[in-house]
C-alpha cells in the first residue's frame, strides 16, 4: 500500500468514527431530553414522537444540539480516541473513553450553568437559552449526566461491538474448522496458560490446535473458564479428560515448573499417548517466555535430578563484564555454557567453533533471548594457532572456556592420530595463545573416561589434563580443569543412540545387564562447569557430583516407553555383551586422587590432587607424540601409552552399543 493510500485509508476512519459519535451525541441528547421531559410532564410512550411535541421544542433545537456534540467532538480528539486501532483495543481505551466523557460533560456542565452577566445577555434572550445547553429548565444538571451516561453506554457499544461481533463470526467459523486442528488440553490456568490460549485463539500459535479445555493443581480454579475455556479439572484428571474430549495434544504451560515436577507431568502426558509439548522452564530462560519458548519434549525431560544450586554472586564476580571466549561454543555442551554464560551479562561473547552452521543458529537464539550482550561468532579450528592468535588479539577475552574436542570414542579409536591432533595440541594451542594474550582465567572440560583410560579419546583428555597442570605451575594465569560422566543427549552420547535405534525398529543394543554409567543433564553440567570455574584454584581437577550411577538397561527401558513402545514386546532390547576393555562402571577418581580428594565450598563440586609430572620427560614425549600424529603413524597409541602409564587399550569392534 502506498503513503497516500494509508493516508486516505486513516482519513476516511476518523471521519466515519466521527460521524458515528456525531449520531451517538444525538441520540444521547434526544434521549435524555424526552426522559426527563416524560418524567416532569408524562405522556410520551415514544422518544422520536416525543421530540416534536411543542412542550419540548424549546428546549431541543438544532443549536443545542450542534453545541452539545461539537464538546464531545473535540474532547475526544484531545483524549486521541480517533488515532487508537479498535480492532485490537483493550482497556486503555475503554478507561479513555470514559475519561473522555466525563470531561465532556464536565464542560457541558459549566458552558450550561454560565452565569448571566458573563454572557450579558437577557435572561429571557433565545441566545441565552442556546448556552444554556440542554436546558432542563431546573433540571439540567441531572439531564446533562443522564446524556453523558447514554452517550458512554453508546460508544462502547459502537467501539467494540464490532469486535464483539467480529470475534463471534470468527468463532463460528474456528468451530466449523476444527475437523482439521488439533484437540488441545493446555496444562496451567495462570497466565502464561491464558496467553498460550490467546495465541492458538488469533492463529498466531505456529501448530494447528483448538484449545478445548484447561486443567490446574489449584482446586479453586476448577470449574472457572477462560476465554470460554473450562478448567476441567487437575493434573490427576488428565487421562479422563483425554478420552472425554478426544485429546491429540497436550501442552505444558507453567514456565516456574520444578525439575520434579516437570518430570511428573511429562511422564503423565505422555503416557496418554498425545502429543506433549512443553514451555522451557524459567531457570532456563532470562526473560518472560514466549510462543517460542514452546518445545517438544526430550528424555531428559522424564529423568529426574536434584536442581542444581548455584552460588550467583560468586559466578558473577568473574563474569560480569568480562570478555569470554567459548572453544567449541557450537557443541551441544559448548553452546549451553554460551546460554549460562548469556545470563551472567559478559560484556562480550565469543563462540568460537569450526563448524558454521551450529554457531549461527546459537548466535540468532542469543541476540533473541539476550539482544543487549554482545555475541560474536569467530570460526576456526583450535589446531590452527595462527587463527587462535588471531581471535584473541581481536578480543583479548578475559575468560576461556575450552570445551572443542573429539570424543567419540569408536570413531577415535579409528583415527587416533586425529583425536591426539585435536584433544591434546589443539588444547596446546589454546593455552599457549590465552597464556600470550594475557587471559586471566582457563577453565577445561575434561571426562570421566580420562581415570584409568581404556580408549584412545580418554586417554587424549588425561593428557590435556596433565597440560593444564603443567601451564598452572608456571603462568600467572589460572588454570584448572573439570571433570564430569556422561552428558545426557550430547552429541554422541547414549540416549541419542537409542533414539536413532528405536526409529529404525529396533533392537535397541546394550551390552550388559548391569553396566552402569554416570549421567548428567547438558544444562546441570554447563552450570557446574560455571560454578568450578568460581572456585578459581589454579591447577585444581574439579569433579562433579554426577549422583548415583544409572543402569544403561533401565535407562534404555525409560527411552522405549518414552517413545511409546513397551520394553521387550514391541520394541526388543538386545544383550550383546561388553566389547574387550570396557569398564561395568566408570570411575570418577584414580585411587590417589580419591584418597586426597577434597570438598569445596560448593557441596556437589569436589577438588582432586594432581599427580606430579616431570615436566622435561613430559614435553620430550609430547615433542615425539606430535611427530608421530603429524606423521599418521601407528605408533601414536604406544606413545600415548608412554604418557599415560594407566592406560589399558585394548581395540574395540565397531559396533555402536552403549
Amino acid at each position: 500500500m502506498s503513503a497516500k493510500s494509508a493516508n486516505i485509508e486513516r482519513i476516511s476512519r476518523v471521519v466515519l468514527l466521527i460521524l458515528v459519535d456525531t449520531i451517538c451525541c444525538f441520540a444521547a441528547y434526544a434521549f435524555a431530553t424526552w426522559f426527563l421531559h416524560s418524567a416532569i410532564e408524562g405522556g410520551y410512550a415514544f422518544p422520536f414522537r416525543a421530540l416534536g411535541a411543542s412542550g419540548m421544542r424549546d428546549y431541543f433545537t438544532l443549536t443545542q444540539v450542534i453545541i452539545f456534540t461539537g464538546i464531545y467532538i473535540f474532547v475526544f480528539a484531545l483524549f486521541r480516541l480517533y488515532s487508537s486501532i479498535w480492532q485490537v483495543s483493550g482497556l486503555s481505551e475503554g478507561i479513555m473513553i470514559i475519561a473522555g466523557i466525563g470531561v465532556g460533560t464536565l464542560v457541558n456542565l459549566i458552558v450550561n450553568w454560565m452565569p448571566e452577566w458573563a454572557l450579558s445577555l437577557k435572561p429571557d434572550s433565545s441566545v441565552f437559552r442556546v448556552m444554556r445547553g440542554v436546558g432542563f429548565q431546573n433540571t439540567a444538571k441531572p439531564g446533562l449526566f443522564l446524556a453523558g451516561m447514554s452517550l458512554c453506554a453508546l460508544m462502547f457499544v459502537t467501539r467494540y461491538g464490532y469486535r464483539i461481533v467480529r470475534k463471534a463470526i470468527s468463532d463460528f467459523g474456528t468451530k466449523t474448522a476444527t475437523g482439521s486442528k488439533k484437540a488441545t488440553l493446555i496444562v496451567g490456568a495462570g497466565y502464561f496458560g491464558a496467553y498460550v490460549l490467546s495465541q492458538i485463539k488469533s492463529g498466531q500459535s505456529a501448530q494447528e490446535c483448538n484449545a478445548v479445555a484447561f486443567v490446574d493443581d489449584n482446586r479453586a480454579k476448577v470449574g472457572m473458564r477462560i476465554d470460554g475455556v473450562k478448567v476441567m479439572g487437575t493434573s490427576e484428571d488428565i487421562p479422563s479428560i483425554v478420552q472425554k474430549k478426544r485429546i491429540e495434544e497436550i501442552i505444558i504451560a507453567i514456565p516456574s515448573i520444578s525439575a520434579q515436577r516437570k518430570a511428573e507431568l511429562v511422564t503423565v502426558c505422555r503416557d496418554t499417548k498425545c502429543h506433549v509439548r512443553l514451555v522451557t522452564p524459567l531457570s532456563e530462560l532470562n526473560d518472560i517466555p514466549t510462543m517460542n519458548d514452546i518445545r517438544e519434549t526430550n528424555i531428559t525431560d522424564i529423568l529426574f535430578r536434584p536442581e542444581v544450586d548455584l552460588d550467583v554472586r560468586s559466578i558473577e564476580g568473574y563474569l560480569e563484564h568480562k570478555t569470554v571466549l567459548v572453544t567449541g561454543g557450537g557443541g551441544s555442551i559448548g553452546s549451553e555454557i554460551c546460554r549460562q554464560v548469556a545470563m551472567f551479562y559478559p560484556s562480550k561473547l565469543i563462540i568460537f567453533d569450526i563448524y558454521e552452521n551450529n554457531a549461527y543458529e546459537l548466535l540468532c537464539e542469543l541476540k533473541r533471548r539476550h539482544p543487549w550482550i554482545n555475541v560474536i561468532v569467530r570460526i576456526g579450528s583450535v589446531r590452527d594457532k595462527a587463527r587462535l592468535d588471531a581471535v584473541m588479539d581481536e578480543f583479548h577475552p578475559d575468560i576461556v572456556l575450552h570445551t572443542a574436542a573429539h570424543k567419540h570414542v569408536p570413531l577415535m579409536e579409528e583415527s587416533p592420530a586425529e583425536a591426539v591432533k585435536n584433544n591434546v595440541f589443539g588444547t596446546r594451542n589454546v593455552l599457549r595463545s590465552a597464556e600470550a594474550h594475557g587471559v586471566k582465567r582457563f577453565v577445561q572440560l575434561s571426562t570421566d573416561k580420562a581415570v584409568n583410560p581404556t580408549n584412545v579419546m580418554g586417554a587424549t583428555k588425561r593428557i590435556t589434563e596433565l597440560l593444564v597442570q603443567q601451564f598452572a605451575k608456571r603462568s600467572i594465569m589460572r588454570c584448572m580443569t573439570v571433570r564430569f560422566g556422561n552428558v545426557l543427549g550430547s552429541h554422541g552420547s547414549v540416549i541419542p543412540l537409542f533414539e536413532r535405534q528405536i526409529k529404525e525398529g529396533g533392537p535397541v543394543l546394550v551390552t550388559d545387564k548391569d553396566i552402569t554409567r554416570y549421567f548428567m543433564t547438558i544444562p546441570e553440567a554447563a552450570q557446574l562447569v560455571l560454578q568450578a570455574g568460581a572456585l578459581g584454584e589454579t591447577g585444581a581437577i574439579y569433579v562433579l557430583d554426577m549422583g548415583q550411577p544409572v543402569k544403561i538397561y533401565e535407562l534404555a527401558e525409560k527411552v522405549i516407553r518414552f517413545h511409546g513402545y513397551e520394553p521387550n514386546v514391541d520394541m526388543p532390547i538386545e544383550i550383546v555383551g561388553l566389547r574387550p576393555g570396557e569398564k561395568m562402571y566408570e570411575e570418577l577418581l584414580t585411587p590417589d586422587e580419591l584418597n586426597a580428594m577434597e570438598k569445596t565450598a560448593h557441596g556437589r563440586i569436589f577438588k582432586a590432587h594432581p599427580e606430579p609430572i616431570d615436566d622435561e620427560e613430559f614435553n620430550e614425549k609430547l615433542d615425539e607424540l606430535q611427530r608421530l600424529a603429524e606423521l599418521g603413524s601407528s605408533g601414536v597409541v604406544e606413545c600415548i601409552g608412554e604418557i599415560v602409564p594407566n592406560f589399558n587399550h585394548k581395540n574395540k569392534d565397531e559396533k555402536e552399543i552403549a
